[in-house]
């Protein structure tokens, strides 16, 4: 059976299950759910507790005995298994089906994975356990719900931001120096319940107490192109680059995603449905809601022009060719990472992005020493 993250307290207040599976990358909530579990486990009677780890050479015979016999002592006994690879390979799949169909009383048993691909929850080990028990799907928390997420999580130890406007920056400010670190965004909450009494929170007592923690991800920048978010875009280049991400890598990341705007493009002129031309591509999730919007602002033409671009780029990134001296039309900026802010600004902001590269010698330029892109002229930062 599976159950929904937001419904497990109400679940466990009617009875434990024999069996729970948690998955999911998200390490904060996916620890939540398992502390709720073996609490409740705990409650019922269930003192003595056995933890598996799959390692390579693993012996799952033990895993077996321990879920077919009682405690030493008598005791009822949580039995947890954790799989880090989310790979039990195939003496582990016979097993888990084994494990799956027994029945002891006395033995509940919690399951741990990874994220699982849509072909691994197919397979017959993982719907064994699915069948035989109950299974939690973890979700990261996506960047538009981060601010009430976080909201949520000030309310639950009776905080909560101001009203209006203020209230709504001060979330945004919360989310923008937290994203991609869930945990450092717990962390951060719990910190403004220690430094502040229960009650209303101000924007200046928010921006006093949390830190810039943010992780960002390489893979995450689509989402702010096709959002057409340039202040996000900016902050995750400017993390990206401080945290030593390789450019190459922030290159074929930017350069895919204007690949699949331009088959989806040139698919929707030759009169195929955008839905089915989003399956086709690969796209879904957040991106399959930023990408109609990002079509209409965008032209073929330009997307053909930003691989242009990106071809020079990926010279210049390698090392095998460079700027010249005057930075001629059409050549990237001296600094790669310039480069990069423009070739994402031609899907962020593509009118922004074309009077950058028109103007006299003008272009988004990221600081040397590892500063944030500046935005192109005459346009407006959203404050940090």
């Amino acid at each position: 059976m599976q159950l929904r993250l937001d419904a497990l307290e109400s679940h466990l207040a009617k009875g434990l299950a024999g069996l729970y599976v948690v998955y999911g990358d998200e390490h904060l909530l996916a620890q939540e759910a398992c502390d709720r579990i073996r609490a409740a486990a705990r409650a019922a009677g269930f003192s003595d507790r056995n933890v598996f780890t799959v390692e390579r050479g693993f012996d799952w015979s033990t895993l077996l005995g321990a879920s077919q016999s009682m405690s030493l002592f008598g005791d009822r006994q949580l039995v947890e298994l954790r799989i880090p690879t989310g790979k039990p390979g195939k003496d582990g799949a016979e097993a888990i089906k084994t494990l799956a169909d027994a029945s002891n009383p006395d033995v509940l048993t919690l399951v741990t994975l990874p994220r699982l691909d849509a072909a691994t929850q197919k397979a017959g080990w993982f719907t064994a356990l699915a069948d035989a028990g109950v299974a939690l799907k973890i979700d990261p928390v996506e960047r538009a719900q981060l601010p009430n997420w976080i909201g949520q999580r000030l309310a639950l130890q009776q905080q909560r931001v101001v009203p209006g406007d203020e209230g709504r920056r001060a979330l945004q400010f919360m989310a923008e120096r937290v994203e991609g670190n869930l945990l450092a965004a717990h962390q951060e909450i719990q910190k403004l319940g220690l430094l502040y009494p229960t009650g209303v929170l101000t924007f200046e007592q928010i921006h006093d107490a949390v830190l810039n923690v943010a992780r960002y991800d390489v893979f995450k920048l689509n989402e702010a192109m096709l959002a057409g978010d340039v202040g996000r875009l900016s902050r995750m280049l400017d993390g990206l680059r401080g945290e030593g991400e390789a450019a190459v890598l922030v290159l074929w990341a930017v350069v895919e995603e204007i690949r699949t705007l331009l088959r989806i493009k040139r698919g929707v002129a030759a009169g195929k449905p955008l839905a089915m031309l989003t399956r086709e591509n690969r796209v879904w999730g957040p991106r399959e809601r930023l990408i109609g919007p990002a079509l209409s602002r965008v032209t073929e033409s330009a997307l053909e022009k930003a691989l242009g671009l990106a071809a020079r780029l990926d010279r210049q990134v390698k090392g095998l060719s460079g700027s010249t001296p005057g930075n001629r039309a059409g050549d990237p900026p001296p600094d790669p990472w310039a480069g990069l802010f423009e070739l994402a600004m031609t899907v962020a902001a593509p009118a922004r992005a074309d009077k950058a590269t028109h103007a006299a010698g003008v272009s988004p330029r990221v600081p040397a020493g590892g500063g944030r892109p500046s935005p192109a002229p005459g346009s407006a930062r959203r404050p940090s």
